[in-house]
């Protein structure tokens, strides 16, 4: 079962949760899992059909360009990532 990194942004629509352990094999069926045990999750990672403007998924040790398409082994974690601004 892949492992999900909970950002902490998003922490207090899942009480504090930090990693969860789902059965999906895409990212979109994480985020359907994730918005089914907390509610709300899918507005905050999620535009649309789409990942957020400046959110970033990582599987394994790669930064996905599919988003919510990419495949996900059953063994990955599973990071959402958002930028980090400044200048």
């Amino acid at each position: 079962m892949p492992t999900v990194y909970i950002p902490p942004q998003i922490r207090s629509l899942t009480g504090g949760v930090e990693t969860i352990e789902i059965t999906a094999s895409s990212v979109r069926e994480i985020v359907v899992q994730l918005e089914q045990r907390f509610p709300g999750v899918r507005d905050r990672l999620c535009q649309g059909d789409e990942l957020r403007p400046g959110l970033s998924v990582s599987v394994g040790s790669q930064i996905s360009s599919l988003g919510l398409y990419q495949k996900v082994p059953a063994d990955a974690e599973v990071h959402f990532i958002p930028a980090i601004g400044g200048g």
